[in-house]
């Protein structure tokens, strides 16, 4: 069964097996997320919830944001999430989604946006080596090298790998080990890293390759 949550990444930690091994982990604040819209193939063409996460104030929010709120008869969120789920007929606008829809040991996927780096340079964006640190090759040692461009075809080709803006960009990392949950506290806490800073918005959902 399919399903997913939005959730804030708190950071990284570790925590330890029964037999005393290292699992290196991020924790996420998954929810609570409040169903602020439930989608039908009826209506929409295609089943979906859509999830809402952390409060925020009216005068926050523009008119029309406000009012889809107001309609459904919701709490304002600030983040607003679809997901596409097979089956949505347990569900009702107004309902709480919390972590404990995952389990320990479930496979995850978990998008992000990951921390923007700004405008970098072809060794750093794409991982070129450096021209060697000798006599006569500066001062160009990072540069990106031949473009390749003769006579014909007299430019450089799209696609080439060169400097520029690097990372801000939305990022999905695939089958992630849900290694703990604690459902009071609405944390999850899954193997390895996730993208994004720490406080930075991700969502949650049932692996696809699993």
């Amino acid at each position: 069964m399919k399903k997913g949550i939005i959730g804030k990444k708190i950071g990284m930690t570790q925590i330890f097996d029964e037999m005393g091994n290292s699992i290196p982990v991020t924790v996420i604040e998954a929810g609570p997320c409040v169903v602020s819209q439930v989608k039908t193939t009826e209506s929409d063409g295609y089943n979906a919830l859509q999830l809402g996460f952390e409060d925020i104030s009216e005068k926050k929010l523009s008119k029309p944001e406000a009012g889809h709120f107001k309609k459904n008869g919701t709490a304002m969120k600030k983040h607003l999430k679809e997901f596409r789920l097979d089956d949505i007929s347990g569900f009702k606008v107004g309902d709480t989604v919390t972590a404990d829809i995952f389990a320990a040991g479930e496979k995850v996927d978990v998008t992000g946006v990951t921390k923007g780096r700004g405008f970098t340079g072809a060794v750093k964006r794409w991982g070129n080596h450096i021209l060697r640190m000798t006599h006569g090759t500066g001062p160009i040692h990072r540069q990106v090298g031949s473009m390749g461009a003769n006579s014909s075809p007299s430019r450089v080709f799209k696609n080439k790998k060169m400097a520029g803006q690097y990372g801000n960009e939305q990022v999905t990392v695939l089958n992630l080990a849900v290694a703990k949950i604690d459902a009071e506290k609405n944390i999850i806490a899954v193997r390895g890293a996730i993208p994004g800073a720490k406080n930075g918005i991700v969502f949650v959902r049932n692996s696809v390759k699993a």
